[in-house]
């Protein structure tokens, strides 16, 4: 059985089959929407000068919508981006993120080494990882345990007083 090492933020980005997608800031939100649905994400890295400064999300087309004169066509990335970007470390265990990602009320957490953007994960990918590690715990918890001796836990009890009942009864 090969075991999935799920413990920190790290561990979950090599698992991660998608790249991070970043815009650049002076770019326009249709844009930004015409690589999302390429790319099939729902959040988008904004930068300036190769750094990134941002977050959109498909959650902020929909606010945005609402707005005004919004129109995605002229409306640029660095005006409707959310800023600062929440960053975690590389190191940071899965139980940490699972905390962040609740009591921050936010989907995406961008990952750092140092000063490296290693990628983005969302609320989804620690999700799937939390899923996939309780499996691997569950699966070497059966191995261990031998359930010959339990099957039947209890019921040669059951079936001595049911015996003596019937015993009574002739």
């Amino acid at each position: 059985m090969t075991e999935l090492k799920m413990n920190t933020a790290q561990d979950i980005l090599k698992e991660k089959k998608r790249k991070t997608v970043s815009i650049s800031h002076d770019k326009s939100i249709f844009s930004a929407i015409q690589i999302m649905v390429e790319k099939k994400v729902g959040a988008i890295l904004v930068t300036k000068k190769k750094e990134i400064v941002g977050i959109w999300t498909e959650r902020d087309l929909l606010r945005n919508l609402l707005e005004p004169n919004f129109d995605p066509r002229k409306a640029k990335m660095e005006a409707y981006m959310i800023s600062p970007v929440i960053e975690a470390s590389f190191d940071t265990p899965l139980i940490k993120l699972q905390e962040m990602f609740l009591g921050l009320y936010i989907r995406h957490i961008l990952i750092k080494k140092g000063k490296k953007n290693l990628g983005l994960l969302s609320i989804g990918d620690v999700v799937r990882a939390n899923l996939l590690k309780k499996d691997e715990e569950v699966k070497t918890l059966n191995a261990i345990a031998g359930w010959e001796y339990y099957e039947n836990w209890g019921w040669h009890h059951k079936l001595a007083a049911k015996e003596k009942k019937n015993k009574n009864k002739k």
